[in-house]
């Protein structure tokens, strides 16, 4: 009945608007900083519990952030990973861990009866605070991540997504994978989880999100118990600034592939940039919004070049990447990058036309409410805004923000993030079949 009753809440739309979405803000008595949104329309509360102890804290163990995060709820407590999973299914909740270069969270989703939510928040604060780490299930997790290192390698967009970023971060922590490389993570050891686990997962380095149908003093309660017995520890130091790069280059790496792909770029923005959202904006209309983009006009539609050409901004902690990519026919490789080193500088020198500019704000205000129709994304929202502590009234002022960029301010964003003198290229195919390429 429990597992319907989620199915069903699932399909229901929320009535939440982001005018109506009001975070609340405490911490608790331990310091933990905590953001709550009240949302009564589904008996239901999702959770997370963040902690800045994504992949740039691997030092030089890549892939450690990752299997920490993997192996936490394997074995907590007195449970091992199918008592851990059937004492969640026994109540219907569904759990789940994750990193990203910034971030390592754990996700709780629960309905809110008392007599279902205390036994999954009771699970989820013991996976939290008593993870086993214990050898086998290290090793089992291991194996596993070297066998998807392994798939990854065969991949030629993971090969240029690699080189990509090792291009534009070379010794920042940003510029290795998530999961770590073959060379590190077959060094790892479960006592090295422990230790990184003990470092990073603290109270003062812990930020927990509730959107649910709880009332604010069942949310203090439960960000209470949830971090209960995690020492207060300390916060990490910053994450180094990113260093631009002085001057343009190309890297072309050799794949038995029949497309090549490229990766065209520069570190980026970063979340509470000023330029943001000129750049958002500007980055749709040039990119970002699929087939009615510049790029997928110029690359795909006028020569038939690729199938499709894209660009976005990652904004992160620090300058996270802006990538322009395409995939083409090895023979096709050179033109192709040359329309869209083309069509770039072209944007940013011009910036978009009126009509592009009033056909994108009024495409990213329409789907905005979209973007956090469930509580479920609505939280992945209130963690972003917390985490990189950006305003609280983000959702509400967003509209606003879009209206006030013009054709200037996006070309004079573009300008000061973008310059095409110092743009990383990475190209990944069959060099021998680009080089043969045929005459139009």
């Amino acid at each position: 009945m429990n597992f319907k009753l989620i199915g069903l809440a699932l399909l229901v739309f929320s009535q939440f608007s982001f005018a109506t979405a009001k975070i609340v803000h405490w911490q608790t008595s331990q310091g933990s900083r905590v953001y709550f949104v009240q949302a009564d329309a589904l008996p239901m509360a999702d959770i997370q519990i963040v902690f800045d102890a994504g992949s740039a804290r691997d030092g030089q163990q890549f892939g450690l952030a990752a299997l920490t995060s993997a192996l936490l709820d394997t074995g907590a407590g007195q449970w091992n990973a199918d008592q851990i999973a059937l004492r969640f299914e026994s109540v219907g909740a569904n759990f789940g861990t994750s990193v990203s270069s910034d971030t390592a969270s754990l996700s709780l989703r629960s309905l809110t009866d008392p007599a279902l939510f205390d036994k999954a928040l009771e699970t989820m604060h013991v996976i939290l605070t008593k993870p086993k780490f214990n050898n086998a299930d290290f090793l089992r997790e291991k194996s596993r991540t070297l066998a998807a290192i392994k798939q990854r390698e065969e991949s030629p967009a993971e090969v240029a997504s690699e080189a990509f970023s090792n291009k534009l971060y070379g010794s920042h922590p940003y510029a290795h994978p998530d999961s770590g490389v073959n060379e590190t993570v077959k060094k790892l050891k479960a006592t090295d989880l422990a230790q990184f686990y003990k470092k990073y997962y603290v109270s003062s380095n812990a930020m927990v999100v509730i959107v649910g149908n709880l009332t604010k003093e069942q949310a203090q309660q439960t960000a209470e118990k949830l971090l209960a017995d995690l020492p207060v520890g300390q916060k990490p130091e910053a994450i180094p600034d990113v260093t631009m790069p002085t001057q343009a280059s190309e890297q072309r790496i050799e794949f038995p592939s029949t497309q090549t792909h490229v990766l065209v770029g520069l570190p980026g923005t970063w979340r509470k940039d000023p330029d943001y959202f000129n750049l958002y904006v500007g980055n749709h209309i040039l990119g970002g919004s699929g087939l009615v983009s510049k790029l997928f006009s110029e690359v795909r539609e006028k020569r038939g070049l690729a199938y499709s050409a894209s660009s976005a901004f990652s904004p992160m902690l620090k300058q996270g990447p802006f990538v322009v990519s395409l995939q083409t026919r090895n023979d096709q490789t050179k033109q192709a990058l040359e329309v869209l080193n083309t069509t770039l500088a072209d944007f940013i020198n011009k910036g978009p036309t009126q009509a592009e500019l009033d056909a994108a704000k009024k495409n990213i205000i329409g789907g905005f409410p979209m973007r956090f129709d469930t509580n479920k994304k609505l939280a992945g929202y209130v963690a972003m805004i917390g985490f990189y502590d950006m305003p609280l009234d983000y959702l509400d002022t967003f509209r606003q923000k879009i209206e006030e960029t013009s054709i200037d301010t996006i070309k004079a964003a573009f300008s000061r993030k973008v310059n095409t003198a110092l743009l990383q290229t990475v190209t990944v195919g069959n060099s021998a079949a680009s080089n043969a390429q045929k005459p139009n």
